[in-house]
């Protein structure tokens, strides 16, 4: 069978083993389970009901969630297939950013999770007086659920109504929209990019070398399920008939070692989550285990493939992963080898050490626009190099233009930005070519190289270009550094915003016995600065000259999705912190150092 549409999945699943479990989820302290066989018939029933009710081709309806859930599977597949448009949208957006996209789409239903999103959307639902039907998963009192629809499908399964729906499905074309997801990115209004089931499916399934799934393998999704890599995550372990564990943030770090996946998803800013926190308990180790535990990092930031040649490292290395590398991998289930970092720049330090670990960390690049993968490195050399994001996917061409941005080209590309075809001719020129934004090169090889992002590029006073993410990225790699911002457009020299990593601050105060009250007060000390000072000197000498930070300042607030300075998928606004820090930012340059 060829799947050339999302919605020839549940088919494709249930070729093999019916009966077994295709999505669980943690109720009430335990794993529910919902078998290939169900998920086929709970999508059938949610399209008969959503005809119920007035549901057809072309139709937009949205969903709204806080974690992860099966669930969002079944109405996602339900809407599919009968034609109809599903708008998936992020939990912590705005209610200005709500009310825009739930007009804008002109959505008929929206699901929500749970009371606390219900309780939000519903007040705006009625407030604006807009004609739009929410449906909760939870049970929530004097809310409609989402299994009603399900039920009323299920009492009107006929065979005439089955009969119905598969001539429904079979009016469903490759070339028709299947989700429109709202960018909710670092500056400007979201915009509507229509994604076709094509789009989706040949960047899943076109490329048989970008994955390493075997019979029995498990993942856990906890990235949001309106982002689009962990959305075209969900259509790949259908294709690959993986099981799939849903968690949350808040939980996932135990859930993880209790279902002991062999693969996941994830973002870089997780993944250096991850290593501050290992970090941060070797601190507390004994004076033997803390030297043995440092020696073996040390070893694992050296690696590259071709030290393994070397048999004095080979045999580091293999000490390494017996004595520090394999309780990694125990932290994180024992049995996991495959971890996709996409969505924002990774950190080479990272791809090294956990690539030391024996965790494949699998680093590439793509966008909400390209559905997403353009191109990604793959498990072994020659098809896959430290620092690339990879080469192109297969049917997907790449070039870089004269002022060094980057041309994609294939099925993958959207069909467009909805109700904005003007926008559209903006970022897909008349070849065919969907003008990234962002700026890198191609070596010899192929592998595509990113260098930052073309409207990101700092230009000082000097007429210097600054690619900030390179200059962030390396400064992030200081155990006193959790966040930083590069300033420096049309300044003479180039500054930055750093929110220290309190946990590391604390116990490095606590050894040196330095008191304060707060961390408010604890940034501002001579001694802390000083300290700092000191962290960026030893970044500069390896940077440009006109590269090096000649200012800082410290800010005892955390940059958080919730807080609006990340964008839901964990990338810095700029924009918004440069107005934030705005009076800070101006004070450093207004001497004429």
């Amino acid at each position: 069978m060829q799947i050339t549409r999302l919605i020839d999945l549940p088919v494709w699943l249930n070729q093999e083993d019916p009966e077994i479990n295709i999505f669980s989820v943690k109720k009430n302290g335990k794993w529910e389970s919902y078998s290939r066989k169900f998920y086929a018939e709970i999508s059938d029933w949610l399209s008969l009901g959503l005809m119920q009710k007035g549901i057809k081709k072309g139709d937009k309806v949205a969903s709204v969630m806080n974690s992860n859930r099966p669930e969002w599977n079944f109405i996602d597949m339900g809407i599919m297939q009968l034609g109809a448009i599903h708008v998936p949208i992020y939990s912590t957006i705005s209610l200005e950013e709500f009310l825009y996209v739930l007009k804008h789409s002109e959505s008929k239903i929206i699901f929500v999770s749970d009371n606390e999103l219900f309780e939000k959307i519903n007040h705006l639902i009625i407030s604006e007086k807009l004609n739009i039907e929410i449906y909760s998963f939870d049970k929530i009192e004097n809310a409609k659920n989402w299994y009603e629809i399900a039920e009323e499908g299920q009492k009107i399964n006929t065979q005439a109504n089955k009969t119905n729906l598969e001539q429904i499905k079979k009016q469903v074309f490759p070339s028709d929209i299947c989700s429109i997801i709202y960018t909710s990115g670092t500056t400007g209004t979201p915009k509507g990019v229509m994604l076709t089931h094509n789009n989706i499916v040949t960047n899943f399934s076109d490329d048989k070398n970008l994955t390493i799934f075997k019979t029995g393998d498990k993942s856990i999704s906890f990235l949001p399920l309106c982002h689009v890599l962990e959305k075209s995550g969900s259509y790949l372990y259908q294709y690959y008939r993986v099981q799939v564990y849903y968690s949350d943030i808040a939980n996932v770090a135990e859930n993880i070692r209790e279902i002991k996946p062999d693969f996941f998803i994830s973002v870089p800013r997780m993944l250096e989550k991850i290593y501050d926190r290992i970090i941060a308990t070797a601190k507390n180790l004994s004076y033997l285990k803390k030297n043995i535990f440092f020696w073996s990092l040390n070893v694992g930031l050296e690696f590259t493939y071709e030290k393994l040649n070397n048999p004095i490292y080979a045999l580091k290395l293999k000490i390494a992963r017996k004595l520090v590398f394999s309780k990694w991998r125990e932290a994180l289930g024992g049995n996991i080898r495959w971890i996709v970092s996409g969505g924002a720049a990774l950190q080479q330090r990272l791809e090294k050490v956990f690539r030391a670990a024996e965790i494949n960390v699998q680093n590439g690049y793509g966008l909400t626009e390209t559905s997403p993968i353009i191109t990604a490195n793959r498990f072994l050399p020659p098809a896959f190099k430290f620092g690339s994001v990879g080469v192109a996917m297969t049917n997907v061409s790449v070039k870089i233009a004269e002022d060094g941005e980057i041309l994609v080209k294939g099925p993958n590309v959207m069909l467009g930005y909805f109700k904005a075809p003007e926008l559209t001719s903006q970022v897909i020129d008349a070849e065919g070519w969907f003008h990234t934004g962002d700026i890198g090169n191609l070596d010899t090889d192929n592998f595509l190289f990113i260098t930052d992002r073309k409207k990101e590029l700092l230009k000082t006073s000097g007429g210097k270009y600054i690619a900030p993410q390179v200059i962030e990225n390396k400064l992030k790699e200081s155990d006193f550094i959790e966040q930083v911002l590069v300033v420096g457009e049309g300044k003479k020299f180039v500054s930055a915003v750093i929110v220290p990593n309190f946990t590391f601050l604390h116990n490095w105060c606590a050894h040196k016995k330095k008191n304060y009250s707060r961390e408010s007060k604890l940034i501002e000390m001579p001694d802390i600065i000083e300290r700092f000072q000191q962290e960026i000197n030893v970044f500069n000498e390896n940077f440009g000259q006109v590269e090096k930070i000649k200012k800082f300042i410290l800010t005892d607030k955390e940059w958080t999705p919730e807080n609006g300075f990340l964008s839901p998928t964990l990338k810095v606004k700029r924009k918004k912190l440069c107005q934030a820090y705005q009076n800070e930012i101006n004070a450093m340059y207004q001497t004429n150092d």
